[in-house]
């Protein structure tokens, strides 16, 4: 994505109000969160051993950050990309009984990010991850969750108008669901970006589900790694997939914007599936994925939900640097200020 300059643009908050507003949005939604999805808060790793199968593999083409460790002789570590397993593996050993779960701040350094408006080499994001029972491992199940997701951004979004009554909400009352498929259907000629534009601008909120897995025309929507959600398994929905990605309609930039990517995590069967349809069997070698095919994991649901991007929305900035710290090209830097994007 190129950078994008919105003509007019006049930002809402002068950066001191902004940094106070920051604060208040974090606040009230991990609080928010933690109380509809009964989640606890716990401290997560900056980084995470090479070699066990912890750190999450992205597309599967990232590389992470990664350092020799001299107290360790020399063993390597990676900063974590995220920390879509390490949390499966805390539920299992903190006992966390299905209906129950936990969250943390997750930081990382993605080096391979092309920097724009959404994307920095900073991520900050809210981890989460529930316990569920076997008979939760459903499409209603994943619905569910991500309606309860939803209105907490929804309430958050009403707390910032109350505040600051000059920014106006923008999100529709409800979020509408959407299979990855059905898009391709109704938009065959379009990229999945290009969809994702025309759902996300008629709904103004949206849950593409299905994300990783082959549609019709033989290519996934997107790319997700093998192991950790569910993306292959069939739903009563007549498709496959029981994860997805939460995208609403950014009015500031004309843009669709993700906030969030979750599902039901992938059982030792579905694991097992999904790393032969990648070619990637020799994972299941790794102490991570022996783990889980052995039965040691509970099944659960989890997600990130992006924390600068959730500011930069709810806040209406053209820009993520407008809510976090990064560093930014030259060239993109003066582009901003000249159009009154002032990144911190």
């Amino acid at each position: 994505m190129a950078l994008i300059i919105p003509k007019r643009y006049k930002r809402k908050l002068l950066a001191e109000t902004t940094e106070v507003a920051i604060k208040q949005i974090k606040e009230e939604f991990q609080r928010e969160l933690s109380t509809i999805l009964k989640l606890r808060r716990v401290t997560a790793p900056l980084f995470v051993e090479a070699g066990t199968g912890l750190n999450d593999d992205l597309n599967g083409t990232e590389h992470a950050v990664s350092f020799t460790i001299d107290a360790m002789g020399g063993r390597r570590a990676e900063v974590v990309h995220s920390l879509a397993k390490w949390k499966r593996a805390k539920l299992a050993a903190y006992g966390i009984a299905p209906g129950y779960g936990i969250y943390t701040d997750m930081n990382a350094i993605r080096t391979f990010e092309e920097l724009d408006n959404l994307h920095s080499l900073y991520v900050d994001q809210w981890d989460w991850e529930k316990s569920i029972n076997e008979s939760d491992r459903n499409i209603d199940y994943l619905k569910k969750t991500v309606r309860e997701i939803y209105q907490a951004v929804k309430r958050v979004e009403t707390s910032i108008y109350e505040h600051y009554p000059h920014i106006t909400p923008t999100l529709p009352d409800d979020i509408t669901f959407v299979h990855a498929e059905q898009l391709l259907a109704e938009y065959p000629d379009k990229t999945p970006r290009q969809r994702e534009a025309e759902a996300a601008r008629k709904y103004g909120a949206i849950f593409i589900i299905g994300i990783g897995g082959q549609l019709s025309d033989g290519r996934p929507h997107d790319g997700r790694a093998p192991d950790y959600d569910d993306w292959s398994s069939a739903n009563s929905d007549g498709y496959t997939g029981l994860n997805g990605d939460i995208i609403v309609w950014n009015t500031v930039l004309d843009i669709p914007f993700e906030i969030s990517s979750m599902g039901i995590r992938v059982s030792p069967e579905s694991l097992h599936r999904q790393l032969e349809i990648r070619g990637c069997t020799e994972r299941e070698q790794l102490a991570f994925h022996r783990a889980l095919l052995e039965g040691q994991y509970p099944a659960s649901i989890g997600g990130g939900i992006g924390q600068s991007r959730l500011c930069m929305f709810l806040l209406q900035k053209a820009h993520i640097g407008e809510v976090q710290a990064s560093i930014w090209p030259e060239e993109q830097i003066a582009a901003c200020h000249a159009a009154g994007i002032d990144l911190l």
